[in-house]
């Protein structure tokens, strides 16, 4: 009895402390949702495409504490690696236009990161071992609307990190050497939901992890879909109302390379393998995870800590053909990739470099010139209107009743949906 009371009494003080933190952005959710980004902290504004240099992408991410906003929109085509700092806020809903690439060369990721409404895609002339993204060794960060593709290696790569979240994320198109989507390399807590996996050979992704997978769709796999753990440590896998749809290029082998340390969960994913235009597929059975030899779990591992809403395999679809990537005006190359997604089967193809998929354009720089006196990264006419100071930058770190800073608040703002 005293051990029961004892449980309760924790349950509650775990629920209360985790509802009284604050939320990295409204609408957040999953294990990352608590990432802190560069709240309270400095803002930088990236005022060209150069690739290094005052008012550059990698200057602006160079330094800790930082919210970076967007005064150009277009391609920004990088030759080395970008590290960015911890403690940051990349804000790409502030770009004009079609917002922001980054091209060429991966970009690492360190603690307490918010990544939003911005593309990257790596190349071929890579090295042969790089990914597009990585987060490695950290803890804290989410991606949102964020398209990951062209990694050599694999697209994302995240290694034991702790609380992550990708969220309405577009990871597609890895090219030569491996055409793999993304490995976890015994990360803890890790969401993937309402996520777009599309034209990877396998690794949709490669689960060595503690991760809750809920709402994604995982389309036009070559060799494999989703893969397990398959590993002598043990990893947990919550697999929830996900939609598998083979396309052109891919086998049946929509479960891959599980093993009985892979503990997994599952309930209402989709199978749809007759490529026939239409989204009619098969409910996914003990039986397609028994022949994987997982061990199957009762109840979930991780669903129980988290918050995301979960919907049904085939609603999932229509989120995340509407949402996920830099969606808020997709370029053409995503565009491609929701296009193939949209014929249920019937197109698509993995390609072996970025030049075979049409390759990178490298639009006309367009910049915006808003009237922001205070060079505070929020334009005058928002400050008046939410009866702020204009004149003064201090207003715009100033944390007020909601939690966030009033740069937060207009950064959020530019969110429509």
């Amino acid at each position: 009895m005293q051990r029961t009371f004892l449980v309760l009494i924790f349950s509650i003080f775990f629920t209360f402390v985790t509802n009284a933190q604050q939320l990295a952005f409204p609408g957040a959710e999953g294990f990352g949702r608590f990432a802190t980004g560069g709240r309270g902290g400095t803002v930088y504004r990236v005022t060209n495409l150069q690739d290094s240099g005052k008012g550059s992408f990698r200057d602006a991410v160079s330094q800790p504490g930082r919210t970076v906003v967007f005064d150009v929109s277009g391609v920004i085509k990088i030759g080395g690696k970008i590290s960015v700092a911890p403690r940051i806020t990349i804000a790409g809903q502030t770009a004009p236009g079609e917002g922001i690439t980054i091209y060429g060369n991966g970009v690492s990721f360190k603690d307490s990161t918010i990544v939003r409404y911005i593309r990257f895609r790596g190349s071929i002339n890579m090295s042969k071992g790089s990914c597009t993204v990585v987060a490695d060794d950290l803890n804290d960060i989410i991606f949102d609307h964020v398209s990951i593709e062209w990694g050599r290696w694999d697209n994302l790569h995240i290694k034991k990190s702790k609380n992550v979240t990708l969220q309405y994320c577009m990871i597609a198109e890895s090219i030569d050497p491996q055409r793999f989507g993304a490995l976890l390399e015994v990360p803890e807590n890790v969401t993937i939901h309402h996520s777009l996996f599309a034209g990877n050979q396998s690794r949709n992704p490669k689960a060595k992890a503690s991760i809750e997978f809920i709402n994604n769709v995982i389309y036009n796999w070559g060799k494999s879909g989703f893969v397990g753990g398959h590993s002598s440590a043990h990893h947990y896998q919550d697999i929830v109302g996900n939609y598998f749809i083979a396309g052109p290029s891919s086998t049946n082998e929509f479960l891959s390379m599980f093993s009985a340390t892979d503990h997994v969960y599952h309930k209402d994913n989709y199978a749809d393998l007759d490529k026939d235009g239409k989204l009619n597929g098969r409910l996914i059975t003990d039986e397609d995870f028994i022949e994987e030899t997982a061990t199957l779990l009762k109840e979930p591992t991780l669903l129980l800590k988290s918050n995301v809403k979960i919907s049904t395999a085939a609603e999932a679809c229509n989120v995340v053909m509407a949402e996920a990537g830099s969606s808020l005006k997709r370029d053409a190359v995503d565009n491609r990739i929701i296009g193939y997604f949209k014929s249920m089967g019937k197109t698509g193809q993995i390609f072996k470099t970025e030049a075979d998929a049409g390759g990178q354009d490298l639009p006309k720089e367009l910049r915006v010139i808003v009237k922001d006196t205070d060079q505070d990264g929020i334009p005058d006419d928002w400050e008046k209107k939410n009866k702020l100071d204009h004149r003064n930058a201090a207003d715009a770190t100033k944390i007020n009743g909601t939690g966030y800073t009033n740069l937060e608040l207009y950064i959020n703002s530019l969110i429509k949906r």
